[in-house]
């Protein structure tokens, strides 16, 4: 249709390497082979988004005896950029497991390798600036926050964008006139429950109303159902609205019986814009997928696979 602009985004859940991932990525060489099989789906996309439950705090970083910290080696960087990532959300609640030094160097990675991030910083300067996309001349607004950060103390508020309502909203209000689509990328919820909360409805209500578009939900580890409605927002524009309260692991290594936390999705939003600027989500389609992982004592990697 004359003056019709036409995008795909594609968004994934959550990126959690795990140590038997990193050591089975080493035996073939990186984690290219991983996503060999899913990576036709996100290059196809205009943009490409997920969220990286990992940081990389380099040969520095120390675990702790029972606790849950990651680190993943800068050659996962490389595979995501390889596979089609073009930007990711990097508040959640492992962002600080490599304290305030792997925090900062997993941003330095993420530059270094080109994928735009969102929702942690490294100054109060590129805290206050907020990530806009122009996506094929469709400008695309993205915002990450997080409830919490598994208690680790984070030393500046700026660090780690929380989960805040006045200034979720305020940061929407920011982005309002210099973008067509906001994308609010939300780490909460109770992991392994399948479904959402209230409180989590609630708020993603609330956003809608402020003006978000599309809510995309990590932390439970399992999907949600996903759904798209319209909504009139404060400002009386009605348009549609993606809910989608957790994506899922694309990436894990979970026990063998825990078949749902070896299960996500690539959730396609077709974007469209007219010649007079009105923009709105316009379909909603699935990939399904799932994480094989190698039968124990063996040589073979993980692999991505879609389809359930």
């Amino acid at each position: 249709m004359e003056g019709l602009t036409t995008i795909t985004i594609a968004a994934v859940g959550d990126l959690l390497v795990k140590k038997t991932m990193i050591a089975a990525a080493a035996r073939e060489g990186g984690f290219a082979p991983m996503l060999a099989k899913v990576k036709p789906y996100l290059q196809k996309a205009d943009f490409t988004v997920g969220n990286l439950e990992t940081t990389f705090a380099g040969s520095r970083f120390r675990g702790a005896p029972g606790k849950l910290l990651f680190s993943s080696p800068d050659g996962f960087a490389a595979a995501l950029r390889d596979a089609g990532f073009d930007a990711l959300g990097t508040a959640n609640n492992h962002c600080m497991d490599g304290k305030l030094a792997g925090l900062k160097r997993t941003l330095t990675v993420l530059d270094r390798h080109g994928i735009r991030h969102t929702g942690t910083a490294r100054s109060a300067g590129e805290a206050r600036r907020k990530l806009i996309v122009n996506v094929k001349g469709i400008r695309v607004g993205l915002l990450a926050y997080t409830k919490g950060t598994n208690g680790i103390p984070v030393p500046q508020p700026w660090l780690v964008n929380r989960l805040n309502r006045g200034k979720m909203i305020a940061d929407i209000s920011r982005l309002k006139g210099r973008t067509d689509l906001i994308v609010v990328c939300l780490h909460f919820g109770k992991e392994f429950r399948p479904y959402p909360g209230r409180g989590q409805i609630r708020l993603m209500r609330e956003l809608f109303r402020h003006g978000a578009n599309v809510v995309l939900g990590a932390h439970p580890h399992v999907l949600h159902p996903i759904r798209m409605f319209a909504l009139k927002d404060a400002g009386g524009r009605v348009r549609n609205r993606v809910a989608a309260s957790s994506l899922g692991n694309f990436v894990s290594a979970e026990l063998p019986r825990h078949t749902a936390r070896l299960r996500g999705t690539i959730l396609r939003l077709t974007v469209t814009k007219r010649a007079d600027g009105v923009t709105d989500v316009t379909k909603l389609t699935r990939v399904p997928t799932r994480i094989v992982q190698p039968p124990a004592g063996k040589r073979a990697g993980f692999r991505l696979v879609p389809g359930r």
